[in-house]
């Protein structure tokens, strides 16, 4: 049985490690507020750009004008993956969720025949690839560690990357991967195609009958507006991105502090319990040896 002085200092260092997981825990969730509240409202936004698009797209899908983020370069050899993961740790499973998809996505399209390239947004992402797929990771990595909040700037130098190597032919399609906020016990890995653009289907869309279907002129024309929207619909999914990851960050992390700060509490409870057996024991122990000393005289 351990002494009474290394149960002590054992109890002593649970209880200051407990104070630091609930002190991180109230910290997620004062953070969590904000970073939810951003995530909801980038939504709906995100989702009228989508069908906007599949609504300018349709008409010039088949054109040999059309730009190239709605039908890209023409093939389907070369794949850009953009990780979305947090830069800190003890947030339990949520980056690791994240890198298993991009992996596991990555060997099928190897296992395909493709070529996949991966930009990593988040330390924790790029530290998990470089184990099995260092040789896919892309030189530049971002890293936002040390912001207090990302901002749509920060989203608008992504797509200017991905815009700048579509541009230069380093890749033919470009899929986000990131973690959508569900809950704040609940965080999806999600992947999502942003170029060529995926178009929602807008014939999937029940429409009673007999309602009249709405034509639409569009001036200046199809082309020229989408050359101006698809490069910010582009920065737009990627900020929804970007904010979705960070919301269930917080949430990841206050969920696996809170989850901590029981089981340190737990622990305490059972270390106090074997504490105190073991002092009532020595006490036990003290006064036989007193009595049999009495006696003995």
């Amino acid at each position: 049985m351990p002494s009474l002085k290394s149960l002590r200092v054992r109890i002593n260092s649970v209880k200051s490690t407990q104070k630091i997981t609930s002190a991180m825990k109230m910290v997620a969730a004062s953070k969590l507020r904000r970073a939810q509240s951003q995530a909801e409202a980038a939504r709906p936004y995100a989702e009228r750009m989508e069908r906007m698009l599949a609504s300018l797209g349709a008409s010039v899908m088949g054109s040999p004008t059309a730009p190239r983020m709605l039908v890209g370069t023409g093939k389907d050899q070369v794949k850009l993956l953009v990780v979305v993961t947090a830069d800190r740790g003890l947030a339990g499973a949520f980056n690791t969720n994240v890198g298993r998809l991009a992996r596991n996505l990555a060997r099928r399209l190897e296992s395909e025949g493709k070529t996949v390239k991966i930009l990593t947004v988040g330390r924790k992402g790029r530290d998990y690839l470089r184990r099995e797929m260092a040789a896919n990771l892309l030189d530049e990595s971002i890293s936002y560690a040390g912001r207090k909040s990302i901002n749509f700037a920060d989203a608008q130098d992504i797509a200017d990357r991905v815009t700048t190597m579509l541009n230069a032919g380093a890749f033919d399609v470009c899929t986000v991967v990131y973690n959508r906020f569900a809950s704040v016990i609940s965080q999806v890995p999600t992947e999502m195609q942003l170029i060529p653009a995926a178009l929602p289907d807008e014939t999937a869309v029940e429409v009673p009958p007999g309602t009249p279907i709405a034509t639409y002129e569009y001036e200046p024309a199809e082309e020229e507006l989408l050359a101006r929207l698809l490069p910010q619909n582009l920065a737009i999914q990627i900020y929804r991105a970007l904010l979705e990851s960070a919301a269930g960050e917080h949430g990841a992390r206050m969920s696996s502090m809170d989850n901590a700060t029981r089981n340190a509490g737990d622990m305490i409870k059972r270390l106090s319990q074997t504490y105190n057996r073991a002092r009532q024991a020595n006490i036990t122990k003290e006064l036989i040896e007193i009595i049999s000393g009495a006696e003995a005289v």
